[in-house]
């Protein structure tokens, strides 16, 4: 694949690191609680409609359906492309047994943050420049306190903060900008660090100075297509710069 080195300097002063595959390694774990929850959903399906078992592949359809995406919408497309498209609260059910089971694999095991990411948040720091940590998932906080990486941020916004202050229950720019705006750092003085097309997006629409996107499984030219200024395969391709630069693609 095809990715680029990103130079961050001029007028950016603060960075927005997306939680999930920018952060933190949690791809293994959420596949695995996944396949732990639709295998005897599909096995049950299977015999009660006289069809073959086909059990969820842990990598294709993981990445195909549910990597860098809301659970719902991944749940619902996975399962459309089984069979009939199932009701809202067997949706719901799923994701929430999900979401129990990878809470205590992490728990109980604890999870990794990418170690080229905590060199570039340390670097940014002694750069003097502001870091936030988001998430629309509600435990990203505890994810992070788990990898022992929470108090690294200055700022924090995961879905515990969403119920009545107005923030989206899924990646939106208002997201980013609330974050930028607890950092008192403007979007246009602000790059946005994402995996999914989703967050590139809300990065792009936003308004924010520079977005970088992510791509560990082969998705840039999706990342491209959703705004990214330029794509990496890890965050050991950013430099940052000391003395006013220009932001640029090599």
């Amino acid at each position: 694949m095809r990715t680029d080195q990103c130079v961050l300097g001029g007028d950016i002063a603060a960075i927005i690191f997306g939680v999930d595959g920018v952060v933190l390694d949690t791809a293994r774990a959420a596949a695995a609680a996944w396949k732990s929850v639709l295998d005897p959903f599909l096995r049950s399906h299977a015999t009660g409609r006289e069809a073959g078992f086909r059990p969820f592949e842990v990598r294709a359809d993981y990445l195909r359906y549910f990597h860098g995406r809301p659970r719902s919408g991944g749940v619902r497309e996975f399962l459309a492309s089984r069979g009939p498209a199932p009701p809202a609260e067997i949706v719901l059910d799923l994701v929430e047994r999900q979401e129990r089971l990878f809470l205590t694999e992490i728990r109980r095991h604890g999870i990794a943050p990418f170690a080229s990411t905590v060199d570039l948040i340390r670097a940014a720091r002694r750069h003097r420049l502001r870091t936030a940590a988001i998430s629309v998932d509600r435990y990203a906080s505890e994810l992070l306190t788990s990898a022992g990486v929470a108090d690294m941020f200055d700022v924090r916004l995961d879905g515990l903060d969403a119920p009545g202050t107005g923030l989206p229950g899924h990646l939106e720019p208002c997201l980013l900008i609330e974050a930028a705006l607890r950092m008192r750092t403007p979007p246009a003085r602000t790059a946005v660090i994402e995996q999914s097309p989703d967050g590139v997006a809300a990065g792009r629409h936003g308004g924010f100075g520079f977005v970088v996107g992510v791509d560990r499984v082969g998705r840039g030219a999706a990342l491209r297509a959703y705004g990214a200024d330029v794509v990496i395969e890890d965050l050991t391709q950013v430099t940052l710069l000391r003395t006013p630069a220009l932001i640029g693609r090599h």
